[in-house]
Parts: C-alpha cells; sequence; structure tokens
C-alpha cells in the first residue's frame, strides 16, 4: 500500500502542468491559483473531520502567515507561467526550491553543508539554466523562455518559504491541521485581487476546465498525506527515485497532451537537475549529518506541491 502511495502522489504531482494548462482554455491565472486552495481546503476539512471528527484551524502563528505566503507566491507565478508557457515548465520550480533550501539551511539554521550538497546544487542551477535557455537565441530570452524561467524561480523560491515554515510549525501542530490553516490563508491571500485584477472566465466553459480545477485542488489538499504515509515505510532510496520521476511523467504528459517540444536542451537539463536531486537524497553515512539533515529537507520539499 505503501508503494502504491507513493506512486499516486508523484503521479498527481506530475499531472499539474497539465491540469493547469487545461484549466487556463477556460479561467485566468488567478481564478486557478484560487481553486487550487480552495478546492484543497475542503479536501482537508473532509479528510480531518472523518479522521478526527473535527478541524483545528490556528491563524495567530507568525510561520503561518509566513508559509501562506510562501504558497500563495508558489501558485501565482507557477500558474502565470504555465499559461504563458509548456505545460511541462513547473520542473524548474523543484531545483530552484532545492538550492534555496540548502541556502536557508546553511544560513539560518548554521547546519553544515558538505561538498556533496554544494555540487548537488550546482547541477540543479545548471540544470534550470539549459532548460531555461532551451537553445533560445540570447536576445529572444527576455520575451519567451527567459520570462517563463523567471516566473519559476520566484515559484520556486515560494515554495521554499512554504517548506521552511513547515519545519518550525511541525514541532508545535500535525501535518494536516497545519496545512489547512497554511491554506486557508493563502486561500484569502489569492481572493483579494482577484475582483480587481481576474478576468473571469476567458474562454468557453468546459466540462475538463472544471474537472481540472477540481482536482488541481485535492492534489493541493491529499498528496501530502499519500507521500507522507508512504515514506514511513518505504526504503529512502526508493523515495528519492520515484519521487524524483516526477519531472520525466510531466515532460512525458506534456507531449502526450499537448505535444509541446520536447528538444535536447529540455532533456539534457532535466536529467542535469535530477542527477542533482539523486546526489542530494541518496542515503550517506552517518558522518554527513549537515547533508543528512538537508536530504530529508528534501523530503519535506516534496510533500507540498
Amino acid at each position: 500500500m505503501s508503494y502504491l502511495l507513493l506512486l499516486l502522489a508523484t503521479l498527481a504531482w506530475s499531472f499539474v502542468g497539465v491540469l493547469v494548462k487545461t484549466a487556463s482554455t477556460m479561467v485566468d491565472s488567478a481564478i486557478i491559483s484560487f481553486a487550487r486552495f480552495f478546492f484543497g481546503v475542503i479536501c482537508l476539512v473532509i479528510y480531518l473531520f472523518i479522521r478526527d471528527g473535527k478541524v483545528q484551524i490556528r491563524l495567530g502563528m507568525k510561520w503561518i502567515w509566513i508559509g501562506a505566503i510562501g504558497k500563495a507566491v508558489n501558485y501565482v507565478f507557477e500558474n502565470i507561467a504555465l499559461k504563458i508557457g509548456y505545460s511541462y515548465g513547473n520542473i524548474l520550480v523543484q531545483p530552484v526550491q532545492t538550492v534555496v533550501l540548502l541556502l536557508a539551511a546553511s544560513w539560518l539554521f548554521k547546519e553544515r553543508i558538505a561538498p556533496r550538497g554544494w555540487m548537488a546544487a550546482a547541477l540543479c542551477v545548471v540544470g534550470v539554466l539549459v532548460v531555461g535557455w532551451n537553445g533560445t537565441p540570447w536576445d529572444e530570452l527576455a520575451e519567451g523562455s527567459g520570462l517563463t524561467t523567471l516566473l519559476f524561480t520566484f515559484a520556486g523560491i515560494g515554495a521554499a518559504v512554504h517548506v521552511l515554515s513547515q519545519r518550525m510549525l511541525l514541532k508545535t501542530m500535525d501535518n494536516g491541521n497545519m496545512n489547512l490553516s497554511v491554506f486557508l490563508v493563502s486561500t484569502i491571500i489569492v481572493a483579494a485581487p482577484v475582483p480587481v485584477y481576474s478576468h473571469g472566465f476567458t474562454g468557453p466553459v468546459s466540462v475538463w476546465a472544471w474537472v481540472s480545477l477540481i482536482l488541481l485542488g485535492v492534489i493541493t489538499g491529499l498528496s501530502f498525506f499519500w507521500f507522507a504515509e508512504a515514506i514511513k515505510k518505504v526504503p529512502f532510496m526508493i523515495v528519492a527515485l520515484v519521487g524524483n520521476s516526477m519531472v520525466f511523467f510531466a515532460v512525458l504528459w506534456a507531449y502526450l497532451f499537448f505535444r509541446d517540444p520536447i528538444t535536447i536542451y529540455i532533456i539534457g537539463g532535466t536529467l542535469i537537475f535530477v542527477a542533482g536531486f539523486l546526489l542530494l537524497n541518496f542515503p550517506m553515512p552517518r558522518r554527513n549529518a549537515g547533508v543528512q539533515a538537508n536530504a530529508d529537507a528534501q523530503v519535506e520539499a516534496k510533500v507540498e506541491v
């Protein structure tokens, strides 16, 4: 069962780009961001009520708001970039998040990062640059892939801030109620500008677009439960391999559903930053405690999509 949950979480994350792209045929990115949180909150409330018979919402904690802002930034910029770019573009979020988490571990938490960790970060940066470049002439980068890469970079920074907030909040809260509180605040944050900046329905109403919006919320609300339950029993090496395979699935779905062009630069860059993930996540000797701590941080980093 644990292996099935791990696979479900990985597949769910890999479909995010395709679902956002499908939903964008009907509504703008502001509505998509709101829907991802709104339906996610509904899923969490139902799940927690079934599990515990109650829900606990805490809004008075600093890290709840920091995490909510980070996750809102993650979704807002990711959705904009997916709407104007390719549906596999969000594979760039995870390597950016990895680098930010390593820097935070070193500077904020004073954890020792072994050379292996910095090498992994360098591979992530190089991979992102190669995918973002994608062979585009330098004078055209600002108008095309350069802009989407920048947006995904902001999204990755926001995702990392959210993971850091989880690290602080898990000391006093359980996963479910913590994320319910964070996602509720995030819903309010992304909903506030909708009446002013959103264009609402920008295309024909379709069943698939509505299904995509709901599924995005389900992924937001439930995928981290699947992943959290899976890593309790699945060997860490398998978690690293299966979890990071998400990027390959994302590229595959992009080609199958939208025929997004897959160039040698996309393949090469993806392989480079996946190598960085594996270098960072694979088990290592106990003496490298600082690196192992960051591997654990990466497990947390994959918990939220």
